[in-house]
């Protein structure tokens, strides 16, 4: 242990190396020692957020790889709801949505590395629930962190991202904490190019490569044999999921009761590093995904590299699944199950089809935007299933019900199906996912990708786009879950009865920005 210490204090420190005036913040107070309070009548929750874990792609709603075996165990005491839809198809838009109950055309967090509406930023799960509650937030990936830093006046505890990784070569914290969002979005821009363009100092940014080169090598040797497809990792973050299950099994016990936790930890989100036991586990198993039609967005990827791509993927699942189930087992060993509401669910999930692979994309086709949603209420015992539509946007007032509180009207969601309440109608009706990385903040959504799903019919509008052709796409769900048929040609009454539907909606979102 204390060799593994050493070499990650030894690793942070080399992130200082670019810029020599940085200093190391200090690791934040431990949970550990903190007095509980008397057991509540209000039950503690517990939202587990895996980035990128696409509903299609788990055995527990039928996918042919065994990838998540202890979620599935996991459901036989939960309310599963099979078809649940993130708000957007990438982690600030779906993330967002998931925190504030709110659509992204209300909170506005439509771009990449975006956040919410300096106005609603108190519109949020954290400041929605009452001061009784002791609330924690923890995020692996930056962007959420830039959501989390934005509600971080609800937040009683705000867990620092490197706390739980191996090495973060994040700089603009460190000097600018009070302006996070801003300063981190100016590093990725004007550091490191923005993933796309040239950084403003090709000097520092050369510094910046090398060291980050030189941390992931270092790493990838120290934690060869555990992960030999190298150390899990996302631009400058290097981290192990173990190090944020052993933090929840340590100190969850601990905190001031009732709780609200938020987690939101990377994997299964690329580059897929999974454990060693798990490389090659689906190799050859002779699993092969529909053919579809090539989709205007896309990347030009072959089908035998997104076939590669879906079984690495698959693989790094079952290791967030595993991590996953080591927690489960210590909750309930602990009986820390009897007062907790426990959530699974993703921000989004991932496309490897239509020649596209990834979720940064206009596309919203079921396996980038239907998430997992599993829900343990305390001392829940049996399984409840729900196949009706629902969003990430009914979370929040779900759980504000749930623990005897009042639903804000600024939510746009409504109580989840398994849950009494008599305080709005249950979740019924269309629900929406919006897709508008390149239109303007403040502006109508002129181009966007919008999903309505009502019932079995799952209705994009392709909004903007000179090269969709056909500005709507229509599935029937029921019998074309793989979305191969489009039935806008076909299904004319059904189809006219949608679109009416979702552009008298679009019209009443776009009216404040004419």
């Amino acid at each position: 242990m204390t060799n593994r210490i050493n070499r990650r204090d030894f690793l942070m420190g080399m992130g200082t190396l670019p810029l020599l005036a940085l200093q190391m913040t200090s690791v934040g107070k431990s949970l550990k020692g903190l007095q509980t309070q008397a057991t509540s009548d209000k039950p503690n929750i517990l939202i587990l957020v895996f980035d990128t874990l696409s509903a299609p792609h788990t055995s527990l709603q039928g996918y042919k790889r065994d990838t998540t075996p202890n979620l599935s165990r996991f459901a036989e005491q939960a309310n599963v709801y099979q078809q649940h839809y993130a708000g957007g198809n990438f982690t600030s838009a779906g993330t967002a949505s998931l925190l504030t109950g709110t659509y992204p055309w209300t909170h506005r967090a439509l771009q990449l590395h975006s956040t919410v509406l300096d106005d609603l930023a108190e519109h949020n799960l954290f400041q929605a629930f009452d001061d009784g509650y002791y609330k924690i937030a923890y995020s692996h990936n930056l962007l959420v962190t830039s959501l989390l830093d934005q509600f971080r006046k609800g937040i009683d505890q705000f867990k620092k991202t490197r706390e739980l990784c191996l090495s973060d070569l994040q700089y603009s914290d460190r000097v600018f904490p009070n302006d996070y969002h801003v300063a981190f979005h100016g590093e990725w821009e004007n550091l490191r190019g923005g993933g796309k363009g040239y950084p403003s100092s090709l000097a520092l940014s050369f510094a910046d490569r090398a060291n980050r080169f030189i941390v992931k090598r270092l790493l990838d040797r120290q934690y060869g044999n555990s992960f030999p497809r190298g150390v899990p990792s996302l631009h400058s973050l290097h981290f192990i999921l173990e190090d944020v299950i052993d933090w929840l099994i340590a100190d969850l016990a601990s905190l001031p009761q009732p709780f609200l936790a938020y987690v939101h930890v990377l994997p299964p989100h690329e580059p897929y590093s999974t454990r060693r036991e798990f490389v090659d586990a689906f190799k050859g198993d002779g699993v092969e995904p529909v053919s579809k039609p090539e989709h205007f967005a896309s990347e030009d990827q072959d089908r035998a590299s997104l076939v590669r791509l879906s079984r690495m993927y698959d693989e790094y699942m079952i290791y967030a699944d595993a991590e996953f189930g080591r927690l489960y087992d210590n909750l309930e060993q602990k009986n820390l199950l009897d007062n907790l509401m426990m959530l699974v669910t993703s921000d989004h999930g991932q496309l490897f089809e239509r020649g596209i692979h990834g979720h940064v994309t206009p596309a919203i086709y079921e396996p980038v935007i239907r998430v997992p949603l599993l829900i343990k209420q305390p001392g829940q015992s049996s399984k409840q299933e729900f196949n009706t539509p629902t969003s990430c946007v009914d979370v929040l007032p779900t759980l504000l019900a749930a623990s005897g509180q009042g639903i804000p009207e600024w939510c746009e969601g409504r109580v989840l199906p398994g849950f009494q309440s008599d305080l709005v109608n249950q979740a019924s009706g269309a629900v929406f996912t919006v897709e508008a990385k390149s239109n303007p903040k403040l502006a109508p959504l002129n181009k966007a990708t919008v999903g309505m799903v009502q019932d079995k019919y799952k209705l994009i509008h392709n909004r903007g786009y000179k090269e969709a052709g056909e500005a709507y796409e229509l599935y029937n769900l029921s019998d074309d879950p793989e979305e191969v048929h489009d039935l806008i040609e076909i299904e004319h009454d059904v189809a006219s009865s949608l679109i009416a539907e979702l552009e008298e909606k679009l019209g009443e979102v776009n009216e404040p920005y004419l």
